[in-house]
């Protein structure tokens, strides 16, 4: 395949890969986002994209799950030629040892690919996450705090994140040395003799940090500069893709795209929603206050099969009174709090399929055109139901990078709009303003 592609990616989450293809299109390069690995056909109508993503699962999998399915995936990604192939991660970059290990990633990437060494790129101020002497910062609300103090990712349900610095996190996940970057300006490095140069780093793997916008330009041109010593596979956040797009603007490889239609408004939308976040707590109730009908669903019954007939039918009895009324559903399997759950990835992906086939049977129950998924283990999973093959973009919501609007292509021919969140992204009308196409430029 010789498309001349920027980029080839995998995303280890379905709102993660999203967040990508967002990056990707508004920056200029047409993108497309498959759901599982395409046929000829499939790709065939997507020839006009100058990247290609593939959505996955592996943030809520094992070190032996990767072991068994990354090889495959990478050497696909491989077979397509791109200027660089991306291990797309969380821009939180919450990962365990036992689950959605980014070391265990690294290292099958590199084994794939023939890499003696790799970078690594997190750091996305367009997203509020910040690298700095290797550790992690994000935003929550209006306030940046240091990852393992992190309102919300120092407390994650499925993986907390208790070490800032990320040098040190993948070192419990992967026995590869791996060496900090940090890019300055002349002013300060005068006066600060920590950060080595980034041209002589020789660690098989390379943290470099992301602080601004110009240290986001620093790590694209270096990636862009060194992709022959380097190599295709890098790994980290968007924050790859904003790196890289600073680079090529100033090659001159981009041309602005035309900007796409404004969101219709609908009078019903449906959403599920399996996250835990506070922020998605804020939107369900801002949502409810706005119109919407919330529904509590029973997470326990979703994840072992326990009463799930019954669970089922009266979740979908509230939904269709309240679409029948001419209300929006949303249904939840938490607001907020720490559910009291049984644990384990076979029973969340359960949960996720389960959220899935409830929003396909309302969607063609209703015709509904705009639907929308929250979290990022659930939406993985609640993909698979919804018959999509391929999503493209459909609207970037600039004021809260990283849940767009995508154009939902399905097998059996027909698309629709919808809308993938991650727990902690969007601002607290969100679901409101999905329903009425009123998001804020």
């Amino acid at each position: 395949m010789n498309r001349d592609l920027f980029i080839s990616y995998y995303g280890d989450d379905f709102t993660g890969s999203t967040d990508v293809m967002e990056a990707l299109t508004t920056g200029g390069i047409e993108t497309v986002l498959f759901t599982s690995i395409p046929g000829e056909k499939q790709l065939e109508k997507f020839k006009h994209c100058k990247a290609v993503g593939l959505a996955g699962i592996s943030r809520s999998q094992t070190p032996e799950w990767m072991s068994e399915h990354l090889p495959a995936i990478f050497s696909w990604l491989w077979t397509l030629d791109a200027r660089f192939c991306h291990y797309k991660t969380c821009s939180t970059f919450d990962s365990s040892p036992e689950k959605g290990s980014i070391g265990r990633a690294l290292e099958i990437g590199l084994e794939t690919f023939s890499q003696k060494r790799t970078a690594i790129v997190v750091g996305a101020p367009q997203l509020r996450r910040f690298t700095y002497f290797g550790n992690l910062f994000a935003a929550y609300r209006n306030e940046v705090y240091r990852i393992d103090r992190h309102p919300v990712m120092s407390r994650h349900p499925a993986t907390p994140m208790h070490e800032a610095d990320l040098v040190k996190h993948l070192s419990r996940q992967t026995d590869l040395p791996i060496e900090n970057l940090t890019p300055m300006d002349s002013s300060v490095a005068a006066k600060c003799d920590l950060a080595p140069d980034i041209g002589q780093a020789h660690a098989p793997s390379l943290l470099i940090d992301v602080y601004d916008r110009l240290s986001q330009a620093i790590a694209g041109g270096y990636l862009e500069e060194n992709k022959q010593d380097l190599g295709p596979f890098i790994v980290g956040s968007s924050g790859v893709e904003y790196a890289l797009l600073h680079k090529w603007r100033e090659l001159g490889l981009l041309q602005p795209l035309a900007a796409s239609p404004p969101l219709a408004p609908q009078s019903r939308i449906a959403v599920v929603s399996g996250s835990c976040s506070p922020t998605t707590a804020r939107q369900i109730e801002t949502a409810e206050n706005r119109g919407f009908k919330g529904v509590a669903v029973d997470f326990n019954a979703l994840a072992t099969g326990v009463d799930l007939k019954q669970e089922v039918e009266r979740v979908l009895q509230m939904a269709s009174t309240a679409l029948e009324a001419g209300q929006s559903p949303i249904l939840y399997t938490a607001k907020g709090e720490a559910v009291d759950t049984v644990s384990g990835s076979k029973n969340l992906d359960c949960v996720g399929k389960s959220l899935g086939r409830l929003l396909a049977i309302l969607k063609d129950r209703y015709n509904l055109q705009r639907v929308a998924v929250a979290g990022g283990d659930t939406s993985s999973h609640a993909l698979a139901a919804l018959d999509i093959f391929a999503l493209t973009l459909r609207h970037a919501i600039p004021t809260t990078p990283g849940s767009p609007v995508c154009t939902a292509h399905t097998r059996g021919g027909s698309e629709f709009e919808i809308a993938l969140k991650g727990g902690q992204i969007g601002n607290d009308t969100y679901f409101a303003d999905l329903r009425d196409g009123t998001f804020k430029h």
